[in-house]
């Protein structure tokens, strides 16, 4: 008696039952195992059968399964091959296969059930069609799917490196079976492990570091910012109030040595220089004084990477005054959502605060100097003048 084999006309009818059947009864929760990676995998399962010569019943039984092979997720999720193999097993009944044939197709299917163990070479073939993305350039966007897949089907809910962690699992714990893939795919699939090896080690990092930012700080810690920046503030306070000081009292004995100049000049013509000295070392005791005092803003503009770097001391206004708000709302979010980012600032700025009032209290300290050195010298000077008269 002549075995009824699947041959092309059946395989249309394949296609057009399977692609029916998942677009009608499929889950709109299934974002993987959709009617795209069926007909995926029917293709990658002729490309392997060409390549490994498989004769026409060999091939039509390859396709038939790959059609097939997942039919089983309109029933449910877990243990699906078996609900693919009585579906197609009901199915190829109906068209008067013979059983070894049908038995055939349901050994392929199930050899896709993971850890894969497959028997024949047909099953072999079907078996490195369903994985064949592993070693291809979109497996990333695959996987992507299949993790969204197992979240919304209740299976299992992985963040990303929690996922790509089972996904090294996988990767090292499956081998392609035919000769093609070995040769064609597997160089593919090493590059694809080694790139979710490298950004798992990068979350891993990002995680480490986040943690380390979420650190929280002691109130001895806020408390030693408010002291040091109350003592920086009357600091430079008072060294404000001692460059008034200067500037005030040299104003008027600049204005004063101005006119006794001017009036005692026909009458005492030997007071001028001990007279221009003194103004002199009045005018130069103002310059260091306003020196001293004098403000220096930065540019006010600054990079978004400067920002995120952590670079920029965005509690200064000479840093943001150019910005725009809404940068400088960004700006400012990042910071107080970030303690170390905060704290690191504050140091920064408690530091330059610091290198201000050095400077500060540097010119200052000429500055007073320079007066205590010009009335001496113009003591002298004039005292000189009145000796000699």
């Amino acid at each position: 008696m002549e075995k009824n084999r699947i041959d092309s006309e059946l395989l249309k009818e394949i296609e057009i039952f399977v692609n029916d059947l998942i677009l009608k009864e499929s889950s709109k929760n299934l974002t993987y195992h959709t009617v795209n990676h069926t007909t995926l995998v029917v293709k990658n399962a002729g490309i392997i059968g060409a390549k490994e010569n498989f004769n026409a019943d060999e091939m039509n039984i390859l396709l038939t399964s790959a059609w097939f092979h997942d039919t089983g997720y309109i029933k449910k999720y877990l243990g699906h091959e078996k609900e693919s193999m009585a579906i197609a097993t009901d199915f190829l009944r109906l068209k008067s296969i013979d059983e070894e044939t049908i038995n055939l197709v349901s050994e392929c299917i199930m050899a896709t059930t993971f850890p894969q163990k497959a028997s024949n070479k047909i099953a072999e073939a079907l078996c490195d069609a369903d994985m064949m993305h592993l070693g291809k350039e979109y497996y990333f966007e695959f996987a992507e799917k299949l993790r969204q897949e197992l979240k919304a089907k209740g299976i299992k809910t992985l963040k990303k490196t929690e996922f790509e962690k089972e996904s090294i699992q996988f990767f090292k714990a499956h081998t392609f079976y035919t000769d093609y893939c070995k040769r064609e795919i597997s160089s593919m699939k090493e590059n694809n492990l080694k790139r979710i090896q490298k950004s798992m080690s990068k979350r891993e990092l990002k995680t480490q570091i986040k943690s380390a930012q979420d650190k929280k700080y002691s109130r001895g810690v806020d408390s030693m910012f408010k002291l040091t920046a109350r003592n920086q503030i009357s600091l430079s306070a008072i060294a404000d109030n001692k460059s008034n000081i200067l500037i005030s009292l040299n104003g008027i004995i600049i204005s004063l040595g101005l006119v006794a100049i001017a009036s005692k000049f026909k009458e005492e013509p030997a007071i001028i220089i001990p007279s221009v000295i003194f103004i002199l070392f009045s005018l130069s005791t103002i310059i260091l004084a306003i020196l001293s005092t004098r403000p220096n803003i930065s540019s006010g503009e600054f990079s978004r990477d400067d920002i995120k770097q952590g670079k920029v001391n965005m509690l200064f206004f000479g840093n943001f005054y150019k910005m725009k708000l809404e940068e400088y709302e960004r700006a400012i979010k990042e910071m107080i959502d970030n303690d170390q980012y905060l704290y690191a600032t504050m140091a920064k700025d408690q530091y330059f605060l610091g290198k201000v009032l050095a400077r500060k209290y540097k010119l200052l300290r000429w500055a007073y100097n320079l007066f205590m050195v010009g009335i001496v010298i113009s003591v002298i000077a004039f005292l000189l003048v009145f000796l000699q008269l």
